[in-house]
Parts: C-alpha cells; sequence; structure tokens
C-alpha cells in the first residue's frame, strides 16, 4: 500500500512499518556493541541512552566514550563528535527540499534534522518524491521514529548485557552499521552511489595504513569530492 494513500494505511504507520525489519535490527544490534562499550568507558546507563538520543549518530558516539575514557576536555569530545557526524549535512540538505512545503516552521524542520540519519534519509529519498509533500512529514516521523525506538532499547540491552558480550562480538555488532550502510548505498542503483561506495572500497585501507588516526575523515574528504567531481564530468559529457 503506497503512503500516499490513506484509506488502509497512513503515511505514520507506513514509515513504522517500512522501517520494521533490517533498519531497526541492524541498528538494535550496532547500539548493543554501542552500549556494551558505553559501560565500559565509565558511562552511566542513562548517560549511554541520552548520547543516544541527543547525538543519533553511531560514529560521533564512539568517538564521544574514546575520548571521554582518555579523560579528553569537553571541547575536544564536542569536535570530535561533530567531525565524525558531519556527513549528516549534506543529507539534510539534500532531503530538506521534500519537507519544507509541509513544514513551514523553522522549528520542525530542525526538529526534523535532529532525527536524521542513513536510514530515513535513504527512505525518504526513495519514497518521498512519489508522495503528496502532506504526506512525507508523517512518513519519515514514522520510519525515524521506529529507527531511534530501537536504538535506545539497543543501547540499554547492551549497557546491561556488557558482561556477558566479550569484545569481539562488541566489535562486530558495532560494525554491522557500516556494512548496512554500504549495502544500502549499493542498493541505490544511482551512478554516484556506486562510485561513492567503490571509491570507499578501494580508499579507505589505504589511508588507514596512511593514517590510523585520519584515515577515516581523508577517505570521506579525497574519495567523496572525486567521486561527486567525477559524477558532474559525466553528466556534462552525457548532458
Amino acid at each position: 500500500m503506497s503512503p500516499t494513500n490513506g484509506k488502509s494505511s497512513g503515511p505514520i504507520a507506513q514509515g513504522m512499518i517500512d522501517a520494521t525489519g533490517m533498519p531497526a535490527l541492524v541498528l538494535f544490534a550496532s547500539m548493543v556493541g554501542y552500549g556494551s562499550m558505553a559501560r565500559e568507558a565509565g558511562l552511566t546507563l542513562w548517560t549511554a541512552v541520552a548520547s543516544t538520543g541527543l547525538t543519533w549518530g553511531l560514529p560521533g558516539q564512539i568517538a564521544m566514550i574514546e575520548l571521554y575514557a582518555l579523560g579528553a576536555p569537553v571541547i575536544a569530545i564536542v569536535a570530535a563528535s561533530s567531525a565524525a557526524n558531519a556527513r549528516f549535512l549534506p543529507m539534510v540538505l539534500s532531503v530538506m527540499p521534500l519537507l519544507n512545503e509541509a513544514l513551514p516552521k523553522k522549528r520542525w524542520r530542525y526538529a526534523a534534522a535532529q532525527f536524521m540519519s542513513l536510514n530515513p534519509w535513504a527512505a525518504l529519498m526513495r519514497r518521498g518524491p512519489n508522495m503528496i509533500p502532506a504526506d512525507r512529514p508523517p512518513y519519515y516521523a514514522g520510519f525515524a521514529g521506529i529507527c531511534v525506538s530501537a536504538a535506545l532499547l539497543g543501547t540499554g540491552a547492551g549497557f546491561v548485557l556488557a558482561g556477558a558480550l566479550s569484545r569481539d562480538v562488541t566489535l562486530t555488532l558495532v560494525f554491522l552499521n557500516p556494512v548496512f550502510f554500504t549495502l544500502v548505498f549499493a542498493d541505490a542503483r544511482g551512478r554516484a552511489a556506486i562510485l561513492a561506495v567503490l571509491a570507499g572500497i578501494v580508499a579507505g585501507p589505504l589511508f588507514h595504513l596512511l593514517s590510523p588516526d585520519w584515515g577515516l575523515l581523508l577517505t570521506g574528504a579525497v574519495a567523496g569530492t572525486g567521486v561527486y567531481l567525477a559524477d558532474r564530468a559525466l553528466r556534462g559529457r552525457h548532458g
């Protein structure tokens, strides 16, 4: 049933249905790993859960607890978390045109941006253009609501189960998220998305060998910029 058809299922319910499955399961499993790491770093249960709801970005959260465990100053923790989650900026900029018409008040746009992550972004970019504008915000809210709920529950479960999970299992659960992200982008079937996945696969290990501390940021900056320029050149050639 299309989310634009409210006879049997409204857009909120459709968003919840679409998120219930692999998106929610992968988020839950990944955040179980994060919850376990947060407990090892010395965070309380409520601080760990709050960091998921407020930071809402696993790379930034991992940077936070690693620096916290080292006793880093707050400004360094904030800077590192912000840099790790900088990918949300282009996501918000690309998806907001789909929401702006139905969200004329800025406070609601800021609220929508707070819950932006790859799963809701990919779902709205895929479904949103075929919806009437009024259905897009409730669909996004339903989808993001399930994702956030799964992440909060996963964080709490991981914190409670920390003693029962080995570090290898914890790290494996955490890395489910980027693997799933790769599959989401690969499924996009757009040229830019496919080029981005391939460039990341090649550049990631090389930059990690060059600099383990800066490898991820260098991969994003260099490979991402290169893919953008290549895709733009290809569009110009065939346009």
